[in-house]
């Protein structure tokens, strides 16, 4: 008897769980539909079963709601779906609104490796690579930012690739979380000052754990900097407001991190990588 009432509790529970395939299910988890005409439920199902959720997942809507149902963005979706069906809106109407919702855009920007291109300041920014060139790489970058660091190798292989094509601008985007990124920035605009910002650039990064204002001051003499005016700039306030332009400028462009690449203008999403970069530089020649 125990085995049968067992077995009749867990059949219970198994039938009361919606359809394990998602794409006959009329029921979804956490979506009330009992307010839906049976035409409003069968134009919501529809829309669901065939519309991408954004989360990063595979899956359509519904399938998310059946299979995943602790993703916070297929709910909402869906919810957004049933309330316009309700208001006897059209398949093609609530398609509409799930195209405009802002999770479908962030989903959409996500996963693009070149998102639409902004205007960015680079008067005055260092570059490295003919000032004709059809592509401009510009990077935010930070000093002391371990992945920094390993960027700058893909980069120049990037400009060896593309001699007479690809230039390099670089922008200061020191972040907060690293005590000497600010000082660095501020060092290598002073030494921009003299010509001299890609060299020492090169000694920051490759000593980037070791910066400091003892250390920054030995590479600056080393590299044969006028070290009178070098010191005066590196504490000027226009300085630190060169710094903090770059900064304003990066914000504006969406940046979060580093190193955060643009090209053309198109803030990139992919690996700093020559092979995931090289398809892509050479598409955008192509279209010059």
């Amino acid at each position: 008897m125990r085995h049968l009432l067992g077995f009749s509790v867990f059949a219970a529970a198994l039938f009361a769980q919606p359809p394990s395939n998602w794409q006959s299910a009329t029921t979804l988890n956490g979506v009330d539909m009992k307010r839906l005409t049976p035409a409003q439920q069968k134009v919501a199902l529809g829309v669901l079963r065939g519309s991408e959720c954004p989360c990063g997942c595979p899956m359509q809507l519904a399938q998310c709601r059946v299979e995943d149902p602790a993703c916070s963005q297929s709910l909402a979706l869906a919810n957004l779906v049933v309330t316009a069906a309700a208001a006897g809106k059209t398949s093609a109407q609530i398609r509409q609104e799930l195209a405009a919702s802002p999770l479908v855009k962030a989903g959409a920007q996500r996963n693009r490796i070149l998102l639409d291109p902004v205007t960015i300041n680079l008067l005055g920014a260092p570059v490295k690579g003919p000032a004709n060139a059809r592509v401009t790489i510009v990077e935010f970058s930070d000093f002391q930012c371990p992945f920094c660091v390993k960027a700058i190798p893909q980069l120049e292989a990037v400009l060896k690739a593309f001699p007479n094509d690809v230039r390099l601008v670089y922008k200061q985007f020191p972040l907060d979380q690293h005590s000497q990124a600010a000082l660095a920035s501020r060092a290598s605009l002073s030494a921009h000052a003299q010509g001299k910002f890609w060299p020492l650039h090169d000694k920051m990064y490759a000593n980037h754990r070791a910066i400091n204002r003892q250390t920054v001051l030995e590479w600056a003499k080393e590299l044969g900097l006028d070290m009178s005016r070098f010191t005066k700039l590196l504490d000027a306030p226009e300085t630190q407001a060169a710094v903090d332009r770059d900064i304003a400028d990066g914000t504006r462009a969406a940046v979060s991190a580093t190193p955060t690449i643009y090209i053309n203008g198109k803030k990139y999403q992919g690996a700093l990588e020559l092979s995931q970069l090289g398809p892509i530089i050479a598409n955008e020649l192509k279209s010059k």
